[in-house]
């Protein structure tokens, strides 16, 4: 290869598609169209949790260009599957409800007709009988004896082997705290986030004349999309292909994979091609957020500014369902303690559900609340010892052959020398022993306090 080819970093590379997108050439989804193509709405929920006694299809069924409507029982295997491919169970969220919702907008059953209208005004029309049952809404208040229990395991709250949390232990940490000068606590609660791309979450599903079944979609992870839609309908791989490339933006929402199976479904069962799109109000009210947080931190700290112990209690809300939660909560907890070096470390990281809209994937999902509690913390603790926030994070970043809390050795830090240009792009001034230190060594280093013990991680 020559060195022309590597040579790219600092200079502005053109997208491939850039030109078609600001030129209007690019399709996405909604631009594709068929002849005789059906459209699908979904009947959602008007309550945050309830049970179903019965479903009336009567007057839908009345509607001109009514075609037919599907309910869990058309449904092969009526389980998202999201967190099996990566090893994360159980499988909990219905593809369509069957006893219960669990939240306000959950699909309860798909209507599908020969227009967009016709599709709107029968989904109106379908007749669902709920028993409206209580609701909980709070993380800290779903956790509490006599809140209404929403999984079918007895809790809620999801299980880490055995665990009522994810749990990290490093050293000893009421000895950790018995070390500090100070105590400094904190809590933080970053909120859910809409991911609002410009194209809602949407596909079209085409049946071809070999048997297979095309699906067009804008989904951020096609092959992903693919594996959980051909275990839910029960059918091979290869009877599925599935085209992508114009996401519309996804931002991590768009792997949730809550369109593609119900619309292939559709046209598997009618023999013509199926569009389901997101309306505007759907991806704003029923489309997964960033997941919100509660954080508690409780920090030891000593008068020259070492972190000896950290103390974090969090808790995230999944909302009704797994998604990817349960896999972001363990990110969550390998992250909380922040790229420091501190000798005791206790952890109690909590997924937990409410019924709200299930959460899911959003830009570092786990790692991005963490990140942003923990440096709010941090410059609480620079506030409390009068110190310069630049100068404390240097005190405690870790180096190269640093243990985390969760047991990895760290081989590739660059931290010091990021705070170090950060400072001096903002023209921080920094002294001239924080400026010789690096992440290879700590000849220029306070000294570091060491662990009290070493307690076996959970």
């Amino acid at each position: 290869m020559s060195d022309q080819a590597l040579n790219t970093v600092g200079k502005s590379e053109l997208r491939r598609d850039g030109l078609s997108h600001v030129t209007g050439k690019t399709q996405y989804v909604d631009d594709i169209q068929f002849p005789d193509m059906l459209y699908l709405k979904m009947v959602r929920s008007p309550l945050h949790h309830a049970r179903i006694l019965g479903i009336d299809f009567s007057e839908a069924e009345k509607v001109p260009g009514f075609v037919r409507a599907f309910t869990y029982k058309d449904v092969p295997k009526n389980l998202y599957t999201i967190l099996c491919l990566i090893g994360v169970g159980p499988d909990e969220e219905p593809v369509l409800a069957e006893k219960e919702v669990l939240y306000k907008g959950e699909q309860i059953a798909a209507v599908v007709a020969q227009s967009e209208e016709a599709a709107i005004e029968a989904a109106a029309r379908v007749k669902v009988d709920l028993e409206e049952l209580p609701a909980v809404f709070d993380v800290e208040e779903a956790l509490k004896p006599g809140a209404p229990i929403l999984k079918p395991w007895g809790t809620n709250y999801f299980v880490y082997e055995g665990h009522h949390c994810r749990r990290v232990r490093y050293g000893n940490i009421e000895q950790g705290f018995a070390q500090a000068d100070y105590i400094v606590e904190g809590c933080y609660e970053p909120k859910p986030i809409e991911h609002a791309p410009l194209e809602t979450t949407g596909c079209i599903a085409k049946p071809e004349a070999n048997g297979r079944i095309t699906v067009y979609t804008n989904t951020q992870a096609l092959y992903f999309s693919m594996d959980n839609t051909a275990l839910i309908l029960n059918v091979p791989f290869n009877k599925l292909h599935f085209v992508g490339g114009t996401v519309g933006g996804g931002f991590g929402g768009k792997v949730d994979v809550i369109v593609e199976p119900i619309a292939a479904l559709a046209a598997m069962h009618t023999g013509h091609p199926v569009k389901y799109l997101y309306t505007r109000e759907e991806e704003f009210h029923v489309s997964s957020t960033r997941v919100a947080y509660r954080i508690y931190f409780k920090d030891g700290v000593s008068k020259d500014g070492h972190i000896v112990a950290r103390q974090v209690t969090s808790y995230a809300d999944s909302g009704a369902y797994n998604r990817h939660t349960p896999y972001a909560v363990t990110k969550h907890a390998a992250n909380i303690s922040g790229p420091y070096d501190i000798p005791n470390v206790h952890i109690d990281a909590h997924c937990v559900y409410t019924n709200r809209v299930p959460t899911s994937a959003m830009r570092g999902f786990g790692v991005t609340s963490a990140s942003f509690a923990t440096e709010l913390q941090i410059d609480k603790i620079a506030r409390k010892l009068g110190m310069d926030p630049f100068e404390i994070r240097l005190i405690n970043a870790y180096r190269n052959g640093d243990m985390r809390p969760y047991q990895k050795v760290v081989g590739d830090a660059t931290l010091v020398e990021v705070i170090q240009a950060a400072a001096g792009m903002a023209h921080h001034p920094l002294s001239e022993r924080f400026q010789a230190m690096n992440s290879w060594d700590r000849a220029n280093s306070p000294a570091r306090p060491e662990p009290v013990s070493a307690e076996k991680r959970s």
